[in-house]
């Protein structure tokens, strides 16, 4: 997936917390991630198991060691197309599962990902619906509506749901691309349709928000508060997304250990900064200002040379575990949206797959270079 800067600088485990319990409504104050354990998709994980045969291979225990414990983090489930609606099945049998063999409640993140005319800037992950081909009420009767009845159903778990990647801030910055232009009215009441449809208290929905380079120069910030506040405003009286979510399949650090030259005429230098920069913005508009953000890469300092540079960058490691101890009172938990080791797509690194594909070299590179939390979680 495409996370395009186009004209933007023109215009842990488990998480712990001694917060008290209580239930929470959609929109509301309570962080829906405190004293929840995130959802560790088996499915994931296994594909690993490639990555830690590799190591064996090469006699590298150590490393092999540190694939088990990756293999326990908690990740989101991508549903991009109508048939990965069984992934949401899937899902909530082992979640279900694992809530009773260890008797701590989950959080499930999913990914909802299948906007007719999708990814318009570029198209490198381009989906299966087409606004000219009844597109849009395809994704309203086949794919959002299962989507919210099997979620609805599942009411002893909660849900982190994501909201459609990419997709507004093609809207803020991209609409000289004629399909970005096509494709707004269609993105605008997909999205809101999606919130609609989505209101159950264990279900807490978090609009895709870009990253820091893309939407967090002073320009932008609050045009993309509008265009936020005017798809909510397209769900209808009442109803409430939980916030937003930044840096989805993206590479940038929650807090820099060095500042990258290519951020010094922003402020959004890294995403603690950019959510911190969004915040007002939002609040202006009438919107919560709650995030989680992707830290499931993280680049490491000098690998980019602008924040341009989106697929499969080198090198890279897995960033710091999912929590709820972010340091920023705006800022709901650190996850793993994006699971690392499937391509963005053919480049960046040399012999990337296509988009989704298992990149081994990748993960094993991922792995080398993951941030210690990970491995000091249990």
């Amino acid at each position: 997936m495409r996370l395009s800067v186009l004209l933007a600088a023109l215009s842990a485990g488990e998480i712990v917390s001694a917060a008290p319990s209580s239930k929470p409504l959609p929109g509301g104050d309570v962080n829906p991630f405190v004293g929840k354990t995130p959802f560790a998709n088996p499915k994931w994980a296994a594909k690993l198991d490639q990555t830690k045969r590799a190591f064996l291979a090469k006699g590298d225990v150590a490393n092999a060691k540190k694939v088990s414990k990756v293999q326990q983090v908690g990740t989101f489930v991508w549903v991009s197309r109508r048939a990965d609606l069984v992934n949401i099945d899937d899902a909530i049998a082992s979640a279900r599962a694992e809530q009773r063999r260890t008797r701590k409640k989950q959080i499930v993140g999913l990914v909802l990902y299948n906007l007719p005319d999708r990814d318009c800037s570029a198209g490198e992950s381009a989906g299966e619906l087409h606004s000219d081909q009844d597109g849009l009420g395809i994704y309203k009767r086949e794919f959002i509506k299962p989507y919210a009845e099997k979620v609805a159903a599942a009411k002893d778990l909660t849900f982190a749901i994501v909201l459609e990647p990419d997709s507004l801030a093609n809207l803020v910055t991209n609409m000289g691309i004629e399909l970005c232009a096509k494709a707004a009215p269609v993105y605008r009441e997909g999205i809101a349709h999606a919130i609609a449809s989505l209101q159950y208290d264990h279900v807490h929905l978090y609009m895709d928000a870009a990253h820091g380079g893309w939407l967090g120069w002073d320009q932008n910030l609050p045009l993309a508060a509008k265009e936020f506040a005017e798809v909510v405003k397209l769900a209808g009286e009442g109803k409430k997304i939980r916030g937003f979510v930044t840096n989805v399949s993206n590479y940038n650090p929650f807090n820099a250990t060095v500042r990258e030259n290519y951020t010094e005429w922003s402020n959004s230098w890294d995403e603690s900064h950019y959510a911190t920069s969004l915040a007002p913005f939002l609040e202006t508009e009438g919107l919560p200002a709650h995030f989680i953000v992707d830290q499931g890469r993280v680049h490491l300092p000098g690998a980019r040379k602008e924040w341009g540079e989106w697929c499969n960058v080198a090198p890279s490691g897995f960033g710091p575990a999912p929590t709820t101890k972010t340091n920023n009172t705006v800022v709901d938990a650190l996850v793993w949206v994006k699971p690392g080791g499937e391509s963005d797509g053919q480049c960046g690194m040399e012999g990337a797959p296509r988009a989704g594909e298992w990149f081994d070299e990748y993960a094993q590179m991922l792995v080398k270079n993951a941030h210690p939390s990970v491995f000091d979680r249990h």
